[in-house]
């Protein structure tokens, strides 16, 4: 499972508000294990943002700090991508297009393992 799968299990799954979910700890201490790791994030208008995962919310929207946005430039620019520093962000679910995070791949394998 990747991790845009997990944000979308999250959502789901601890997203109710009667908390009958016997599930939703384990989704919850996986959410947990993602926390303070480098995040990469596509949004729908083509820009990348690139900061550390802080929190998600019950809606999935997700917040990054310490953030920079990556945006493609005109091809008269001599560099393809322009990036600027913004710190705290909150990137909505509805705008949301990919979601990466740093880890290895150890963790990676078990992240996958682990059923929802």
């Amino acid at each position: 499972m990747d991790t845009e799968q997990l944000a979308q299990t999250f959502v789901n799954q601890v997203g109710s508000s009667d908390g009958s979910n016997p599930n939703g700890s384990n989704v919850v201490a996986r959410v947990k294990n993602l926390l303070f790791r480098q995040m990469l994030v596509g949004i729908s208008d083509g820009r990348f943002f690139l900061g550390t995962f802080y929190c998600i919310d019950k809606q999935g929207n997700i917040i990054l700090q310490d953030a920079v946005e990556y945006r493609s430039t005109r091809c008269s620019s001599p560099s393809p991508m322009e990036q600027r520093g913004l710190g705290l962000i909150l990137i909505p679910f509805s705008c949301r297009i990919s979601c990466h995070v740093g880890c290895s791949i150890e963790e990676q394998l078990s992240l996958l393992s682990l059923k929802v």
